[in-house]
């Protein structure tokens, strides 16, 4: 199969979602897009009404909704899709639910593949680094490689890139949480701008965008990263290992998700 043959489904055209299917469709790939809540507007992109005619004859199906629709999205999705196809989650969410979605896949002869992204899409585009275990591990990053989406196989069943993926979230959804703790007491005694600039010394070069990231992304996904971290803390919790750390950063964005003043 060559790439300019190759037709991508895009499940959900949100921030992430449209990123993909315009970066993808530039890219050469023939690309659809099907999201009834989101219109892309997109030349480059056909966007259906219809799931079935969004999927008929695709030979990879990328999920880019959310964690909580993740899985029904897939049950819905998943008989329009031709067999041999490949259908990835990229959805951030637990390991079971990466599992859950791999036996419906392979009940319908579908290769599924379990796609952790690894970096914020808005600075990326389709060329952000994905993470991908589970049977069409492989196939996902063959049929994507002429589009220049960088794939990292992993020899591993569905759920090992999502488990990879919420430790991940451990780190920088922690590091993110303590930036605005920091900050915000700060503000308050009339320190913002130098703890701003220690931090962003201690970040490294791209140090000062980085704090930026870390509060402006933090702050308007607060709803969608706590759902993440809820996740993140089941796993550790799971693993009987020491949480307080996530529990904090559990903490900071649901005070955030709730529109707390304070947060």
């Amino acid at each position: 199969m060559t790439g300019d043959s190759t037709t991508v489904t895009v499940l959900g055209l949100g921030e992430a979602g449209r990123r993909y299917a315009s970066g993808l469709a530039r890219a050469g790939a023939v690309v659809r897009g099907f999201d009834p809540a989101h219109q892309l507007d997109a030349p480059e992109v056909t966007q259906f009404t219809d799931l079935a005619a969004a999927l008929h004859g695709a030979d990879v199906a990328l999920s880019l909704v959310s964690g909580r629709a993740a899985a029904s999205v897939a049950r819905d999705a998943l008989p329009h899709l031709p067999r041999g196809s490949v259908y990835a989650d990229l959805n951030t969410g637990s390991p079971e639910v990466k599992q859950q979605i791999a036996r419906l896949a392979a009940d319908r002869e579908v290769l599924m593949a379990d796609a952790a992204v690894l970096g914020p899409v808005v600075r990326a585009g389709h060329r952000t680094r994905v993470l991908a275990s589970g049977p069409g591990a492989q196939a996902l990053a063959d049929l994507l490689a002429p589009f220049e989406v960088p794939v990292e196989v992993l020899a591993a069943g569905a759920g090992e890139a999502a488990r990879l993926r919420l430790l991940r979230s451990v780190f920088m959804k922690g590091l993110a949480a303590l930036v605005i703790e920091g900050l915000d007491a700060a503000r308050a005694s009339g320190a913002e701008g130098w703890l701003h600039e220690q931090m962003a010394r201690e970040l490294g070069p791209d140090g000062d965008a980085l704090v930026h990231r870390l509060v402006e992304g933090t702050r308007r996904h607060a709803a969608r990263r706590e759902h993440e971290v809820r996740d993140a803390l089941a796993m550790l919790e799971s693993a009987g290992q020491p949480a307080d750390m996530t529990r904090a950063t559990l903490a900071w964005l649901e005070r955030l998700a709730g529109g707390d003043e304070t947060a």
